[in-house]
């Protein structure tokens, strides 16, 4: 669909709103709830433009938080990536989504990659 492509590509920008979204696409705002509101029981969605938006801002930031290579990224830079203007606003929500807060998620997402694999070669004998 047109309307999510637009949005995945625009999560950076924090004016992403409903009325911005509609105008790109020209049509009403109320129209624009009413496709989500409607694809909501299919997809399993939040059912809300928000969000949905919401949900693909945190699913970015999770990726970034695990990512080795965003490891000395400070948090409120990867939150103010993805559209979260307040890091209070991001960790409650990512808290919310999660179960955990970001730092908390980072640690163990890095610990977990950095952790010994389980595949070793046998020991040798002398």
């Amino acid at each position: 669909m047109r309307v999510r492509a637009f949005i995945d590509s625009h999560l950076h920008d924090p004016e992403l709103t409903p009325t911005a979204i509609a105008a790109a696409h020209h049509i009403s705002v109320s129209y624009l709830h009413r496709i989500f509101q409607e694809e909501a029981p299919t997809d399993g969605g939040p059912g809300t433009v928000m969000g949905h938006v919401r949900e693909r801002r945190l699913e970015r930031a999770r990726r970034d938080l695990a990512d080795p290579a965003l490891r000395t990224r400070p948090i409120h830079e990867i939150a103010h990536r993805w559209g979260f203007t307040h890091q209070t606003s991001f960790t409650r929500a990512f808290r919310a989504r999660y179960h955990m807060p970001p730092a908390e998620y980072r640690r163990t997402r890095h610990a977990a990659s950095s952790a010994p694999g389980l595949m070793h070669s046998p020991p040798t004998a002398a």
